[in-house]
């Protein structure tokens, strides 16, 4: 098998003069540098995922649609910069459209490189669903999210609520965890890490720990689809 993939310095190199001239006309020039140091890279990895995630993850999937666009959407938001100033992307499950799905995700900055999962922006509907999953079967919760690898990444973190929400009590076992609003796990590491022959191996290592949490998550999901669909 070829090289395990990864960045290189011309990849941060990139994003930093992106954060420095975040214009069309900038991006424009020298769009032949950005395919060639940040988008091939990442669909490089995305590719080697797509190998490794019947074996890691395998609810999972790993494609070219993987990666995010570049492009910001200005729409609705007072910063009208045009461009990200990190690349990324996130896998989710295989039954279910992206933005609902819990899943794995990871992006490189010229300051940062973020690894990890969860679900970010669940819909009411969801969050009913996950937290009677988690009340029903809180030991099992509790030994992913309390595992000492994941407490090594921070352990899920999220917005929560002031109370634990309506239609469980107060003094449930699992009230810290029903109180959260996100279900998100993930570490910020050295942007240097993403330039090293150790990247990609890392990478599997990180998401291997997370994709027994992340199917706990999407277990309610896809039954919540199946009810709707």
């Amino acid at each position: 098998m070829s090289a395990a993939p990864r960045f290189t310095d011309q990849s941060v190199k990139f994003l930093r003069a992106l954060k420095r001239h975040n214009t069309r006309e900038w991006f424009t020039s020298y769009k032949d540098d950005y395919d060639t140091h940040v988008r091939a890279p990442m669909l490089a990895v995305i590719e080697r995922l797509a190998v490794d995630f019947p074996r890691i993850a395998p609810d999972l999937i790993a494609s070219p649609r993987s990666m995010y666009r570049i492009h910001r959407d200005t729409r609705f938001s007072p910063d009208k910069t045009p461009y990200k100033t990190h690349v990324s992307a996130a896998f989710s499950h295989r039954s279910l459209p992206k933005q609902e799905s819990a899943g794995l995700y990871f992006h490189l900055a010229a300051d940062q490189l973020w690894v990890g999962g969860g679900l970010y922006a669940p819909s009411s509907p969801q969050l009913r669903a996950i937290r009677a999953h988690i009340a029903s079967n809180h030991q099992r919760f509790r030994s992913l999210v309390e595992s000492p690898a994941i407490r090594r990444m921070g352990g899920v973190t999220g917005s929560k609520l002031l109370r634990v929400p309506r239609g469980f009590p107060s003094d449930h076992v699992a009230a810290e965890h029903l109180r959260l609003t996100q279900y998100l796990v993930g570490a910020e590491l050295d942007p240097a890490l993403a330039l090293s022959p150790r990247f990609y191996s890392g990478l599997v290592g990180r998401f291997s720990v997370l994709a027994p949490f992340i199917q706990f998550l999407n277990t309610p999901l896809l039954k919540t689809t199946r009810v709707t669909l």
